[in-house]
């Protein structure tokens, strides 16, 4: 058998072939293929990467046996001495997440663990992972809702939309059906909600009481027997008797009210 090939065996009983590599104490397989000669090429080409500091990300191509996440892993293995599954090639004080070679994304390095352990998807223009069974929009774990807008609602700082890095993203409005701007000087938070057409209702000098103001034209709504599903708003620092308290002292629209 040839170096870093191993038979396996398909449940069908179909044989073919696995490949392996041993590096740093550290067994890595590096995929499945259909013929010996395939697989120990592919072992080759992962020696020549674990051997060769030149090599780099940028020359993948689809000519190369392994798949891009396993040759980037195996270059942030060779340069760094860790091994990730998924392709994160690490920097001291960030890391750079790979989809391909040309689309990139960089986190601060508090989020290693989650990212070594959660594969990013992309659907339909969003970024996803799997957790606990469910896709969960990667916005949301900087405090991005799913309505938010990008430049109205939140802003990357630096203006590169691929940079999660916590200091660069600066969230403008944090919860659903609130808008802040500036009157006087002075910061002025509008809600307002969709019905047939956009209702405000009402303007706060705070931003959690337009954010209880929106719940509260919820309510009033689904009493009137409007049937829209709407995203409530959790106020975070409030137990329920402070949040009780302030939502009958805010005011909602007339229109809203008589709706």
């Amino acid at each position: 058998m040839l170096a870093g090939v191993y038979i396996a065996y398909k449940k069908d009983k179909t044989l073919y072939y696995r490949s392996s590599i041993t590096y740093k104490n550290k067994h890595i397989s590096l995929g499945s293929f259909s013929e010996e000669i395939t697989a120990h090429n592919a072992y080759l080409e992962a020696t020549n990467i674990l051997s060769d500091n030149t090599i780099n990300i940028e020359q993948y191509n689809r000519k190369k046996l392994l798949s891009f996440d396993k040759w980037v892993s195996l270059i942030n293995f060779r340069d760094n001495g860790i091994y990730f599954k998924n392709p994160i090639y690490l920097y001291p004080k960030y890391f750079l997440y790979y989809m391909t070679p040309d689309d990139v994304f960089t986190f601060d390095v508090d989020d290693l663990f989650y990212y070594s352990n959660h594969k990013i998807m992309r659907r339909g223009g969003h970024l996803f992972v799997a957790d606990y069974g469910m896709q969960v929009n990667i916005l949301n774990r900087y405090g991005i809702k799913n309505f938010a807008k990008p430049g109205k609602d939140y802003i990357f700082v630096n203006g590169d939309e691929t940079d999660f890095r916590y200091r660069n993203i600066h969230i403008i409005n944090h919860y659903n059906g609130v808008t802040k701007s500036e009157k006087n000087g002075r910061p002025v938070y509008t809600a307002k909600i969709h019905i047939n057409g956009d209702y405000i209702i009402g303007r706060y000098e705070s931003e959690s009481d337009a954010a209880i103001a929106y719940n509260k034209a919820i309510d009033t709504l689904e009493e009137k027997g409007v049937n829209i599903r709407y995203t409530k708003n959790y106020i975070d620092g409030l137990n329920q008797a402070m949040y009780d308290e302030r939502y009958d002292k805010i005011k909602i629209s007339k229109k809203i009210r008589e709706y």
